[in-house]
């Protein structure tokens, strides 16, 4: 009978491990504050003694690039994700945010590029970056590479 119990909970862990991971990536970064009380209340900590923010990064309320990912840095999990201003002004305005697992902690990095920046002129090389949250190296350098692996940041 013990067998069958600890048969029993290695498939329920296993499923809840598989419930996990297929969940992994389905949430976009405008819905969190919404879905969660703590990530608002996270997030509200972050922003409140910030000067300048527009409405939009304030809110989390602009429209998410893509779907965030599971990331860890530095032993510990976070949810990584894009936001833009407006899908239009996207390549201009966005925000990189991640989210602890635990939902105590949030960072986020701010990129502007100037608008009507000719084509052939890079992002990269126009571009402003404002760090939210007091990001270590590691959590910037993560902030950093989620923003390169977008294939129209060059």
């Amino acid at each position: 009978m013990s067998a069958l119990k600890t048969l029993a909970a290695a498939l329920l862990l296993g499923g809840s491990a598989m419930a996990m991971a297929a969940n992994d990536g389905q949430t976009r970064v405008n819905e969190l504050l919404s879905s969660d009380p703590h990530y608002r209340e996270t997030w509200e900590g972050v922003v409140k003694k910030e000067e300048r923010l527009p409405e939009w990064v304030m809110n989390l309320s602009g429209t998410p690039d893509q779907q965030m990912n599971a990331v860890t840095e530095d032993g510990d999990k976070y949810l990584v994700g894009p936001l833009c201003e407006s899908q239009d002004k996207c390549l201009n305005h966005r925000l990189i945010v991640a989210f602890s697992f635990d939902k105590k902690h949030a960072y986020a990095m701010l990129v502007d590029v100037p608008e009507g920046l000719p084509a052939d002129k890079s992002p990269t090389r126009h571009a402003t970056y404002r760090f939210l949250g007091k990001p270590d190296q590691g959590m910037q350098d993560l902030l950093m590479e989620t923003l390169k692996k977008d294939p129209n940041w060059y």
